[in-house]
This record gives C-alpha cells, sequence and structure tokens, in this order.
C-alpha cells in the first residue's frame, strides 16, 4: 500500500475548496442546467430543504436531506421526452425533484481527519462525493506527510520525535476535529479531486502509473452500448450509473463493434439542452453523436422553440423569451468537418470520443481524463481501428492504485508513455 494513503488526510485535499452550497430539490430544471456547469464531474448533488432554518444538524440527520445526484444527461434525458418537447417553457420550470434518481449513497460526510485510504474504500464502493466540515483550525500540510492538523492528533509523534521528521508514528485513532469547525459550512469533495491530487503525488504510487490498465485490471468489460442505426433515445431507456455514458457502435463482421462516438454526461456537461433534447428524440445514435447538417436523408430538419433564457443565462433579470432557430450540429458541441461514411449513411462533424489503448498506462488515462474534465475513456484494442474493449472511470482508477503489489502482474513500461504530456 503506497504510504501517501496512509500518511495523508482528507483535509488535505480540501485546502482552497469553495463553501458547499446546497441545491434544493425544488428548484427548477432551468436551475440545475446553470449549476452543473459549474460543477464536478458534471452533476450536482440534490438535497431536502431543512425542517426550518437555522437548525444544527448532525451528520445522520444531514445525510437524511440528501436526495441523489443530477447529472447533464438526466435532463437531457427528462427533456427529450414527448410531454416536455410539446411544451418547452413547462418543462425547463419542473422541479428537479421529478427528475432526479433517488440514491443516498452516493454521498456520505467524514471528518477532515479522515485518512485517505478509508475515504478511497468509501468511493470504490460507489460514495461519488464527500462532504467535509470546513475546520477553521486547518493548517494545511508540514514537510514529508506530517499533517499538522490544529496541532492535535500528531501531537505526541512531534514531541516524541523532534529530532527528526523520518520516523513519525500515526495515531491511526484520530480524534474527531468536529470541535474546531464551524457546523454549518462543509466543502465538497469529489472523485475528480481525489485523481487530481493522486497526479501530483504519481512518484509516491510507483510503479503503478507506468503499469498498463490492463495489467491493473483497471478495464471495465461491463458497459453500456448502442448501435449507430437505432433511435438515439433507446440510450436513455435504462440511464447507466457509473460511469454515466453509453457507447455509440457500429457491428463489424467478426461480431466486434467499433466506438464512434458518446452519449454521456461528459459530452452533454456544458450543451445547448433543448437542442440536444431535440436531437436526442428526432435523430438516430449516430447522427447524433457525429452531428448533423440542415439537411438528413433529403428531409430539411424543422424549426424548434428554444428558450433564450437557457442559453443565454437571462432568467435571473427576467428577460428571456421563446424564439424559433434551426437546428445545427453546432448547438450540441459539435465541429463539422470531414463526413465519415457509417454503413449507407454519411454522417458529418465527427465529435471522436475520448479513448486509449489496453496498453496505456495508468498515468496517461488519468491524465486524459484530467485534461477533458472527463469521467471515464474508452479503451480499444491496440492494432486496430477503433474496435472497443471497455470503459475506464473514477472507481477503475481508485481500485487499480490501492490494489496490492503482490496481485501484480510485472509488465514493462507501456510504449505509449510518452505522450502523458
Amino acid at each position: 500500500m503506497p504510504s501517501v494513503f496512509l500518511y495523508h488526510v482528507v483535509g488535505d485535499l480540501t485546502v482552497g475548496k469553495p463553501e458547499m452550497v446546497e441545491f434544493y430539490e425544488t428548484e427548477t430544471v432551468e436551475s440545475a442546467i446553470r449549476a452543473i456547469g459549474e460543477s464536478t464531474e458534471c452533476g450536482i448533488p440534490v438535497w431536502k430543504r431543512k425542517s426550518h432554518v437555522g437548525m444544527i444538524e448532525n451528520s445522520e440527520t444531514r445525510l437524511q436531506r440528501f436526495v441523489g445526484i443530477l447529472n447533464s444527461l438526466d435532463i437531457v434525458a427528462f427533456l427529450a421526452s414527448t410531454e416536455c418537447l410539446e411544451d418547452q417553457d413547462k418543462a425547463i420550470k419542473t422541479p428537479v425533484s421529478q427528475v432526479v434518481v433517488p440514491n443516498t449513497s452516493l454521498l456520505k460526510q467524514v471528518d477532515p481527519a479522515t485518512r485517505l485510504i478509508d475515504a478511497l474504500e468509501m468511493m470504490k464502493q460507489g460514495v461519488r462525493r464527500l462532504i467535509v466540515p470546513k475546520s477553521m483550525g486547518w493548517k494545511g500540510m508540514s514537510k514529508r506527510f506530517s499533517i499538522l492538523y490544529n496541532g492535535k492528533w500528531l501531537k505526541n509523534a512531534d514531541t516524541h520525535n523532534s529530532s527528526s521528521n523520518n520516523n513519525l508514528t500515526i495515531n491511526t485513532n484520530r480524534p474527531s476535529s468536529s470541535g474546531t469547525s464551524n457546523r454549518n459550512k462543509f466543502c465538497c469533495l469529489s472523485r475528480e479531486d481525489v485523481i487530481r491530487f493522486l497526479i501530483g503525488c504519481l512518484g509516491a504510487l510507483a510503479p503503478l502509473p507506468l503499469s498498463s490498465i490492463s495489467s491493473l485490471g483497471a478495464i471495465n468489460s461491463n458497459y453500456n452500448s448502442v448501435e449507430a442505426s437505432l433511435p438515439a433515445i433507446e440510450a436513455t431507456r435504462k440511464l447507466p450509473e457509473d460511469p454515466s455514458a453509453i457507447a455509440v457502435v457500429e457491428p463489424i463482421p467478426n461480431g466486434q463493434c467499433k466506438i464512434i462516438g458518446e452519449i454521456s454526461a461528459s459530452r452533454l456537461w456544458k450543451c445547448d439542452y433543448p437542442a440536444a433534447a431535440w436531437a436526442l428524440a428526432n435523430l438516430s445514435a449516430g447522427q447524433f453523436v457525429m452531428g448533423v447538417e440542415d439537411n438528413v436523408a433529403g428531409r430539411s430538419l424543422p424549426d424548434f422553440a428554444v428558450n433564450s433564457a437557457v442559453d443565454d443565462g437571462n432568467t435571473a433579470t427576467g428577460t428571456g423569451s421563446t424564439r424559433l432557430r434551426k437546428f445545427s450540429s453546432r448547438s450540441i458541441g459539435f465541429n463539422p468537418g470531414n463526413s465519415i461514411r457509417i454503413g449507407r449513411s454519411i454522417y458529418r462533424g465527427r465529435c471522436a470520443p475520448l479513448t486509449c489503448k489496453i496498453t496505456s498506462s495508468l498515468a496517461a488515462v488519468m491524465a486524459q481524463m484530467l485534461s477533458h474534465r472527463a469521467t471515464h475513456v474508452w479503451v480499444i484494442e491496440d492494432h486496430s481501428d477503433d474496435i472497443l474493449v471497455g470503459v475506464v472511470g473514477y472507481a477503475d482508477i481508485l481500485a487499480a492504485v490501492t490494489k496490492q503489489p503482490a496481485s501484480l502482474t510485472h509488465v514493462s513500461p507501456p510504449e505509449g508513455f510518452a505522450t502523458l504530456v
């Protein structure tokens, strides 16, 4: 087990994190769209309101108010329903309580003195957010993993080892820091925050960062997919949980599939939601992920109503208005470019999915995810043309970095490690 997991605490990751602002289930979809655009992992925790203002909660009562996490794919799928497309103004004003999927296991409250390894274990079991009290006494990190947490739980170690910082004895039964925290102020840690911290500690994780994702068992073959020829709305019949992504594939004669794109919370994170919802309901999966021009198969794409308050962010000033416009692939984040033939159809403006090879190093995949603010990377075969093998998500990376060395298979550094930067 790398020592970085044992000597660091959750509080180390909270330095500089802003105070958490609760998003309530009574807020509208319109408000959720703006909040998601400023979030991590393309989603926001949704809460019930307190029974009365100013009440002091313990961790148990606070977690009872947590509803679930709402992401961009949930919203686009909701807006793509027939009822919502018929009345977009009503749909956009819908309370998020009617959209978010309740799941209280996605969030936990932890003390800042919680060991990093314990936090990783929670996230490996499915927790996506950790809320941490903002301690007024937090002073950051000292040298060589020596955590000064309000001068308390390392006090004895500092006293007995004042002459040397190389032989610290860490007390794993650290006392709670709740007495030095503002009970009403918290910050929220996501798995992206943890990966960002770990990529700054690659040397302490050696040799794991240089190992290939296949040798670490980090490739998840249980992914969701939909064929390019099927209606895009088929991808939302049963939304995946983690990662929140569906691969759009083209079957090939040998029974394998080529990935041509994806429908995911990451891709839809800061999209034009009404336009994406219209496309999801009216186009094939291939057309949706590749982007289309103004004419498909000889028919003109119709005008559709868009609430400019959502598009332009004018809701707060009350200046929003409904207008008609022609659908374009640019409106859902695609950049029209070269044509690509799939089957008998031609799709334009390809938005390539984020992919890596099965021999890619763990460090390279982590860097890909962070640089693209993605929750996952699709894995393809080494010497093939986009043949899909599986997917690597946050949970897979956390499982890989905490894997015991005895279970690792020795492999030479992957060829593509030089592409890390």
